[in-house]
């Protein structure tokens, strides 16, 4: 039996933008769609991303007549669709869900938006920042008395966003299989991290969250659950919220836990968060990060993302590999029937036009007009 990836046989077209949406055609082409990302004239769908890995890429301008059918061509021979315009935007091209399904009735057609695709901010312009901002997220992180911290763009747009996206479009998908009726999926970076704040409102109803930053369990309240600065001024983490692994931090620190103190009593956290701020900066990340090494404290050195590529950890799993300029992490989740996707190709902005055009049963002089015309770009 030959070894496929699981969406081996799928088309999926991307539609060119920024933030989530290459984020989850790279996903969908790590697990073996065949994703063609259609670009935007100019230079920008030249930039070599990590994201367009695996992808087949042209160039069309969906602002003239002559791009939208072609587009329209390639959707009928397609299980699914996906952009991450303004509400509005696609339909105006004549390019939008139901001009889309008029055409192939089984296709799936994700939009891509931070505030959705409905309701009074729909067609305001944001970034995660601002989208992570009205779910409570953003409020939670950062120190006590001052500005929330960014959390870089993780939350919003690849967690709430491409991540949502992904999983809708795959049900969405299973759904068309069963039944021969596409769907259209509305993925929106509040209501995907809305529902990644799951746990904190379940710990809210409990009475075991509050909204005041650095008092709770997660958020660096806790002695035995936060970041220490080390001698060289790197750092390393601390996460042993269970007894026994608390227990063992302990022990691998050399201190008397009698000493030291109960470790979910409040009235003693502020000597035990200054006992080990003294403790960490007596030695260097690398010396400590031995010391912990194998051990079940749950206490890991604080790696830069040019480091961690030679964590022997990520080394073993071959989490992260060079490739010119590029660390590219490995496609994630790994599946045991897969191939190996090693080396990564990365296309340039209208690298397969002529080739997807010819699948579609277009002559060599129709595409030489649609070039002529610039309506590829």
């Amino acid at each position: 039996m030959t070894d496929t990836k699981p969406l081996s046989g799928y088309r999926i077209i991307e539609l060119a933008g920024i933030g989530p949406g290459p984020y989850a055609g790279q996903l969908f082409a790590d697990m073996g769609a065949e994703v063609i990302l259609v670009n935007r004239p100019g230079a920008m769908g030249d930039i070599p991303m990590i994201s367009n890995r695996g992808k087949k890429t042209i160039k069309l301008d969906l602002r003239k007549p002559e791009g939208v059918a072609v587009l329209l061509d390639l959707v009928k021979t397609a299980d699914a669709i996906f952009e991450g315009l303004r509400p509005g935007v696609v339909e105006r091209l004549g390019i939008g869900p139901e001009q889309c399904r008029a055409v192939n009735a089984k296709l799936v057609y994700g939009r891509m938006t931070g505030w959705g695709q409905t309701g009074p901010w729909a067609k305001m312009a944001g970034h995660d920042i601002n989208y992570i901002a009205i779910t409570g997220a953003l409020a939670a992180m950062g120190k006590k008395g001052e500005p929330p911290a960014p959390p870089l763009n993780l939350i919003g747009d690849f967690g709430g966003g491409a991540m949502f996206l992904v999983t809708g479009m795959l049900a969405a998908l299973l759904k068309a299989e069963k039944t021969g009726e596409g769907d259209v999926v509305d993925a929106a970076m509040i209501d995907g991290t809305s529902s990644l704040m799951t746990i904190f409102y379940s710990l809210a109803g409990l009475g075991r969250w509050s909204p005041k930053r650095e008092s709770n369990l997660l958020d660096g309240a806790m002695p035995y659950y936060r970041c220490y600065m080390t001698k060289d001024d790197k750092f390393m983490a601390m996460g042993c919220i269970e007894p026994q692994f608390f227990a063992e931090m302990l022990s691998k620190l050399g201190i008397d836990p009698q000493e030291f103190g109960p470790q979910n009593k409040p009235e003693h956290h502020a000597a035990q968060h200054q006992k080990l701020e003294v403790i960490f900066a007596s030695k260097t990340r690398d010396e400590w990060a031995v010391v912990f090494d194998g051990s079940d404290a749950c206490v890991s050195p604080v790696l830069t993302y040019e480091e961690a590529a030679e964590h022997p950890q990520n080394v073993a799993r071959g989490g992260l590999t060079q490739q010119g300029p590029f660390i590219h992490p490995r496609s994630a989740p790994v599946f045991k029937n897969a191939p190996d996707d090693k080396p990564f190709d990365i296309p340039s902005g209208n690298a397969d036009a002529d080739a997807i055009l010819s699948e579609l049963g277009y002559e060599a002089e129709t595409i030489a007009k649609l070039v002529e015309s610039k309506v590829l770009g």
